[in-house]
């Protein structure tokens, strides 16, 4: 039997996409490490503002130092109680200490693996499914912890703009930073409204088995049991509010983590843009690009740092200290934290394995 040649261009199309979404987050992956080579080699150009920012990083004063590491913490702490406060939700109830471990464990992951955004979302939800939460709902909550943070963060930045400015207008972010503002409000809407969360996801079902013939019928009759579900998990108005507020502040002290590397290196902090360069460079971070934001937030926030009046050697130090304060230092507090996850994990696991043991070897069902 002769198969028709469109019917095997269409095979190999299928067969190099399949390929591409397997390989798409390593390429991604060496392409964010060849980009970071890129930004470290026009670095090297510059060497006179590096090496008078490492003599800034030389004279640190440890107080302030010491206080932008307990902000940053504190940022991811409020990060975690966004968590909790979103699990409480469905009547899954995490401790501070372990939502705190799983945040730092998340955000090491995201930062330094291919396709950590990915991989750390799949941890986080094994999480939630270890504190009793089905599978619906620790999905919901993945998906209400994005649109919290997006929101949040749009709003941080739209008012950093309005602080900022006239100067901030002359960045040619006003549009870029109302229209991010006006989808993420979009999307938090859209998301507290169960109904519409409801038809949205049914409709896209509904289209994808009519034009793609896919998902078949026993994963469509799964998809609608869980549109089901989560039709019951109902956000009060005093949810939303203290979701929000925790999100707001994790994003704010992670910004007064960057006023006090200014501080903590002995220069004037340039308040009047400091905002909007913060929200800039978060929103350059998101971009799925290198892991992390790696050189893309260093150059944007010192890019907008300096067009603010900031000297061009002491924000490199200022943007540098902060960066290893809030992203090198703590992937290994992460990935330790990961690990004691992990073999807490299995040690409650073996441990259970043997009770069970015990307890049938006495003659009592368990």
């Amino acid at each position: 039997m002769t198969v028709p040649s469109s019917t095997q261009g269409t095979r190999q199309r299928s067969a190099w996409f399949r390929r591409l979404r397997r390989s798409w987050p390593w390429l991604r992956y060496v392409l964010g490490l060849g980009l970071a080579a890129l930004a470290l080699w026009a670095l090297s150009g510059r060497r006179g503002e590096l090496s008078g920012a490492t003599r800034y990083l030389s004279h640190i004063d440890w107080i302030w130092l010491l206080l932008a590491v307990a902000v940053e913490v504190g940022s991811l702490v409020a990060y975690g109680l966004v968590q909790q406060r979103l699990l409480e939700v469905g009547r899954v109830y995490m401790g501070l200490g372990r939502v705190t471990a799983v945040t730092f464990a998340v955000i090491a992951i995201a930062n330094s693996m291919p396709a950590g955004p990915l991989v750390s979302s799949v941890f986080a939800f094994h999480q939630y499914r270890r504190q009793g939460a089905d599978e619906a709902f620790a999905g919901w909550t993945l998906a209400a912890v994005f649109v919290a943070t997006s929101v949040s963060l749009a709003v941080v930045a739209a008012a950093g703009l309005a602080i900022a400015g006239a100067e901030g207008a002359g960045l040619d972010l006003v549009w870029v930073t109302a229209g991010v503002l006006a989808a993420a409000v979009a999307l938090g809407v859209l998301f507290v409204q169960r109904g519409a969360v409801a038809w949205v996801a049914s409709f896209s079902v509904r289209a994808s088995r009519r034009l793609l013939h896919w998902p078949g019928e026993d994963a469509a009759a799964r998809v609608d049991a869980l549109i089901d579900r989560l039709s019951l998990v109902r956000l009060s108005a005093r949810t939303v509010v203290s979701v929000t507020g925790w999100s707001v502040a994790s994003w704010l002290l992670d910004c007064g983590c960057l006023a006090l590397s200014f501080m903590a290196v002995g220069v004037g902090v340039p308040w009047k843009g400091l905002l909007l360069a913060y929200g800039a460079g978060q929103l350059a971070a998101n971009l799925p690009v290198t892991p992390g934001g790696l050189g893309v937030v260093e150059g944007s926030l010192t890019i907008a740092l300096v067009a603010f009046g900031g000297a061009e050697t002491q924000t490199v130090a200022a943007v540098l200290l902060y960066r290893i304060i809030s992203f090198w230092g703590e992937l290994p507090v992460g990935w330790a934290t990961w690990g004691a996850l992990i073999w807490g994990h299995r040690g409650a696991r073996a441990g259970a394995v043997e009770a069970r043991i015990d307890a049938n070897a006495a003659g009592v069902t368990v």
